[in-house]
C-alpha cells in the first residue's frame, strides 16, 4: 500500500469475532439436542434457541427450532467450520438427520487494528467530511467513519486504535484499514 509515494506499515490487524450462519436443514427437536449435547443451554421461556458453547475453538452456537445456526466468538472461517462441523457431529450422535455440508455464510467480521500514533478526532472528523462521519465526544469517545467499499464502519479513537465492524470477509478489514492508514497520511494526520 502506498501514500504519497510512501510505503506505509500494515497496521497490526485482529479478527475479534466472525458471525457467520448457516442452516442444518428442516425442523429440529431442541428439547432432544440439548438433551445429548453436554453443556447446552435450552430455556426457551427466556431465549427461543438452544445455546451450545464451545471451549475450543471458543465460540457459540445458536441452533433455532427452524434448523438455522448462528455461530458467534470465532477468530476465523475455520473457527467457524469447526465449531459447526462438531455441532453437525453432536447432532447426529443423538439420532436427528441434519446437512452435512451446510453453506456457511459470514454475516460480520468484527477486528480490531492500532495505528501506531496517536490521532486527533476534531481534525479528522472535520477531514473526512460530515456526510460519512459521526463523532460526539460527549456521546461515545471514537469517531464512526462509514465506508462505501468496502462496506464496512470504522471506529477510530484518539489512541490511534480502531474498531472495524461489518466486514464479510477478511480482505475487507484489510482494505479498509489501508484506506484509512492512507486517507488520514495524506491529509497529514497520522505520523
Amino acid at each position: 500500500m502506498a501514500g504519497k509515494g510512501i510505503d506505509l506499515p500494515n497496521p497490526t490487524i485482529k479478527i475479534e469475532n466472525v458471525v457467520a450462519s448457516t442452516a442444518l436443514g428442516s425442523a429440529l427437536d431442541l428439547q432432544t439436542i440439548a438433551l445429548s449435547l453436554v453443556d447446552a443451554e435450552y430455556e426457551p421461556e427466556q431465549f427461543p434457541g438452544l445455546i451450545y458453547r464451545m471451549k475450543k475453538p471458543k465460540t457459540a452456537t445458536l441452533i433455532f427450532r427452524s434448523g438455522k445456526v448462528v455461530c458467534t466468538g470465532g477468530k476465523s472461517l475455520l473457527d467457524v467450520q469447526t465449531a459447526i462441523a462438531h455441532v453437525i457431529t453432536e447432532i447426529e450422535k443423538a439420532g436427528i438427520s441434519v446437512n452435512r455440508n451446510p453453506e456457511i455464510i459470514i454475516q460480520n467480521i468484527v477486528a480490531s487494528a492500532d495505528l501506531g500514533s496517536k490521532i486527533n478526532l476534531n481534525a479528522i472528523a472535520i477531514s473526512l467530511g460530515l456526510d460519512k462521519v459521526e463523532y460526539e465526544p460527549e456521546q461515545f469517545p471514537g469517531l464512526v467513519y462509514r465506508l462505501d467499499h468496502p462496506k464496512v464502519v470504522l471506529l477510530l479513537f484518539g489512541s490511534g486504535k480502531l474498531v472495524c465492524t461489518g466486514a464479510k470477509k477478511p480482505s475487507d478489514v484489510d482494505e479498509a484499514v489501508d484506506k484509512i492508514t492512507i486517507e488520514l497520511r495524506d491529509a497529514g494526520l497520522l505520523q
